[in-house]
C-alpha cells in the first residue's frame, strides 16, 4: 500500500507562508522552507517545494546547512566570498 502525503497546511497559510518566503533573501528562504518541511514530516520537502515554488533539492541542501549551523563560515553574508558578478576592468584607460 503506497502512502500518498495529504496536505496538512490549509490554504490560506500557504498563501502566507508564500508571501513570507518571498520577502526572505536566497539563505533565509531555504532555511524557512526546510524547517516548514520538516514540522510535516513524511513527503514535507515535496509539499512544501511545491507550495513555495522552490526546488525540492533546494530544500535538501538547506538541510546541510542547518546540521553545519554552529559553524557556518557565511554568517551575517547573503552570497559567499568571491561571489557575484567581478568587477569590470577598465578596457580603454584614456576615457577615464
Amino acid at each position: 500500500m503506497a502512502f500518498a502525503f495529504q496536505g496538512k497546511v490549509d490554504p490560506e497559510n500557504e498563501a502566507r507562508m508564500r508571501g513570507y518566503y518571498e520577502t526572505l533573501s536566497e539563505k533565509d528562504g531555504r532555511r524557512f522552507a526546510v524547517l516548514q518541511a520538516r514540522l510535516l514530516g513524511y513527503g514535507g520537502i515535496t509539499y512544501i517545494a511545491g507550495v513555495l515554488g522552490c526546488s525540492a533539492k533546494t530544500i535538501e541542501r538547506a538541510a546541510n546547512e542547518l546540521d553545519g549551523l554552529p559553524n557556518d563560515p557565511a554568517s551575517g553574508r547573503i552570497r559567499v566570498i568571491g561571489g557575484g558578478r567581478k568587477k569590470k576592468s577598465n578596457p580603454n584607460p584614456s576615457l577615464s
